[in-house]
């Protein structure tokens, strides 16, 4: 079922007013962006018929990363071979330099995580699928919501919240 509610997020995500057009996400603005010595090289594995997955890969683009796509119908698998705990799930899962991103996590958590790289961490995650996170832009709505930091036990932290972006 949870899949299930993930893929229909999905399908809402790629159709809703607003979502996914170039240059009106928050997450995008030059404020946000922080400088790199070069482009990030992330993979990411998601579903072919996903449009959030594709709006929030456009994002990492827009900051620095250079973007190694990899469709797949078998997501599951994919979650598994990581060792993703279960309850970070979201849409598509990515790895970078070692560390596992799943979901809608901002391109500016993910180059922070690189920068200070602690050793307790195996990930970051926005579990579910949020309104307002980067390629879940929904028009003005923007839900709270909190990146996870997990751990190769499966335990979880808040890495950092979101409440007013």
């Amino acid at each position: 079922m949870r899949l299930l509610i993930i893929a229909f997020a999905c399908v809402l995500a790629a159709v809703a007013p607003g979502a996914g057009i170039a240059g009106d996400s928050v997450w995008d603005a030059p404020a946000t962006q922080t400088s790199t010595s070069g482009p990030l090289d992330i993979t990411v594995y998601y579903s072919p018929t996903c449009g959030c997955c594709g709006s929030w890969m456009d994002h990492l683009k827009k900051h620095q990363f250079n973007v190694t796509r990899v469709p797949t119908n078998d997501m599951s698998a994919v979650k598994s071979q990581h060792e993703l705990p279960a309850n970070m799930g979201s849409c598509h899962t990515a790895v970078i330099d070692g560390f596992i991103i799943e979901g809608h996590v901002p391109a500016s958590d993910i180059k922070q995580l690189l920068k200070d790289r602690p050793a307790s961490i195996a990930g970051l995650s926005v579990p579910e699928m949020p309104v307002g996170t980067p390629g879940m832009e929904m028009g003005p709505r923007k839900d709270p919501f909190a990146v996870m930091a997990f751990d190769k036990q499966g335990r979880s932290s808040v890495y950092k919240q979101y409440t007013d972006y």
